[in-house]
């Protein structure tokens, strides 16, 4: 297949980019710099000139694609509502493209939408995207599409990681080092599912290859990482003292993270992996946070 990629230089793109040249496929990256593209061209990907925010360019893209994975995302969290409901549009002039074919579109969610109490699975619908969850907004504008016929499904990450970036644990990470201690919420038994970054591409080309439309998948590797495990890693890495913070000065000390800080979101792939006899085999978040150069 001649795949296009959205953020195809970023962490997880990269790796997907490399995935799916390495199985066969022909990659055509998104690049909006002249740095991109040769990052690009470097791994054997062709090179498609455009940016999230230039729509006409996408559909561009699109028009010599056999399917589309779209991973790019802002993620500048001043924004963040604005950037989600942006995501929707991308998503939706995508799909307007793909109409009346079966070439795959995959889009990319997060896990901490699902608000279930509980071990969220594949068959959690999310919750309705609002000021409050705005994340939301990508997963149902791929729910539209498939309700329109269009291959559209959903691969819904956790904290991705390797050695050297760990999702929202790098924001935690860099705010140690600003406060001079590593802090969890209250006894930090929260967890936040993960996965390893090149666990994530092996899903992707699945869920490409395989997946069904209107179908939501789990890159999923470990259901729920402890966020005190995550601290005191933090703290052997950074040599800080690990503290807790209680839930009520969690804003003051957090600042946007706090909202993240103190959830709880198990996430299970079981359903994934029976459907498309993907197995995480990486190394362990906890593991690469050890083994991190911080």
């Amino acid at each position: 297949m001649r795949v296009f990629v959205t953020g195809a230089t970023g962490f997880v793109g990269t790796a997907i980019t490399r995935e799916l040249i390495d199985a066969g496929h022909t990659v055509l990256g998104l690049a909006r710099s002249d740095e991109a593209a040769e990052r690009l061209a470097a791994v054997g990907a062709e090179v498609h000139r455009g940016a999230i925010d230039d729509l006409a360019s996408l559909r561009r893209g699109i028009a010599h694609a056999d399917g589309v994975v779209h991973t790019a995302f802002n993620h500048d969290f001043s924004t963040y509502a604005a950037n989600c409901e942006a995501d929707r549009q991308v998503i939706a002039t995508m799909g307007a493209e793909l109409a009346g074919s079966d070439r795959p579109l995959l889009v990319t969610t997060g896990m901490t939408l699902l608000g279930t109490g509980g071990v969220g699975t594949e068959e959690h619908a999310p919750v309705p995207s609002s000021a409050g969850v705005p994340r939301s907004a990508s997963e149902e504008a791929a729910a539209d599409l498939a309700q329109q016929g269009v291959h559209a499904c959903v691969v819904r990450l956790p904290q991705v990681h390797d050695p050297f970036k760990q999702g929202l644990i790098t924001y935690l990470i860099a705010l140690a080092r600003e406060k001079g201690v590593v802090a969890y919420v209250d006894e930090g038994s929260n967890r936040w599912p993960a996965v390893h970054v090149l666990d994530a591409a092996c899903l992707y080309r699945l869920v490409l290859e395989q997946g069904v439309r209107g179908a939501r998948y789990h890159a999923v590797g470990e259901e729920g990482v402890a966020l005190k495990a995550v601290a005191e890693s933090i703290g052997r890495g950074l040599q800080l003292p690990v503290v807790s913070v209680p839930a009520s000065e969690a804003g003051q000390h957090f600042g946007w993270l706090a909202r993240f800080a103190g959830m709880d979101s198990p996430a299970s792939s079981a359903l994934t992996q029976q459907r498309l006899g993907w197995r995480p085999v990486e190394t362990t978040l906890i593991a690469d946070l050890d083994r991190a150069r911080f």
